[in-house]
């Protein structure tokens, strides 16, 4: 018997990645049509965005802690959440959560370690690349990494917030990123953390200038090794 993982979602593209990587890939480890048992339970991105703009980061630890509880409730063995910016607010909740969370900046760092990486480009959401959610995790590792510039930010941000939470994926959101990655590259960057679990919709091994460590898809896989 495998374990029942819980899914604490935020934004529904991610956490629908994360669901959908964990049904398709289960069964590449536990034969045709099978994967693990899953719940998931999301509170309104709204009610997340409001307490961030705020940087109540106690307030998005509460969220949090609400999902946890029903999962729990609802038979979940261990959590995971695919959202890399409310991972600020792990400080808030650890202490009273029902169940372990596996962690999303230790999954990508675990998997840059094991191929090698040295130099990391991390992109993601505004509250994310400021955040000390990849770096604290990185300097413990020895890994370098790097941030883009603030018009680098804004604009990625603009368009995760405006377009990929809502599914919309256009040819220019692309071309942001690939210019954004390209000039990391320049400054020595190895491979780049796609910080943000949407990012994927646009970006990947075969459009990144840098091999991609993609938050989304490497959680989702942890979780499966977990369960």
């Amino acid at each position: 018997m495998s374990r029942h993982i819980g899914i604490v979602g935020c934004s529904a593209e991610g956490a629908a990645l994360c669901y959908r990587t964990i049904c398709i890939e289960g069964a590449q480890r536990l034969g045709p049509h099978a994967h693990p048992e899953v719940s998931m339970h999301t509170h309104s991105l709204a009610d997340y965005v409001r307490c961030i703009e705020r940087d109540d980061w106690p307030g998005v630890a509460a969220l949090m802690l609400d999902s946890a509880r029903k999962l729990a409730a609802a038979g979940a063995d261990f959590l995971v959440c695919p959202d890399n910016t409310i991972h600020q607010a792990f400080e808030h909740l650890r202490a009273e959560s029902p169940r372990p969370w596996l962690h999303i900046s230790e999954v990508v760092a675990d998997e840059a370690q094991a191929r090698g990486h040295r130099r990391l480009a991390i992109l993601g959401t505004r509250w994310l690349v400021d955040s000390d959610v990849y770096p604290a995790v990185l300097d413990a590792r020895g890994l370098q990494w790097l941030r883009p510039a603030d018009a680098e930010r804004d604009e990625i941000h603009r368009i995760i917030m405006e377009e990929l939470v809502r599914g919309i994926v256009r040819p220019e959101a692309l071309a942001a990123h690939q210019r954004v990655v390209q000039r990391m590259k320049a400054q020595g960057c190895d491979a780049v953390v796609l910080g943000c679990t949407e990012i994927p919709l646009v970006l990947d091994d075969a459009t990144s200038p840098l091999p991609t460590l993609d938050s989304t898809r490497l959680l989702a896989r942890a979780a499966l090794r977990a369960a």
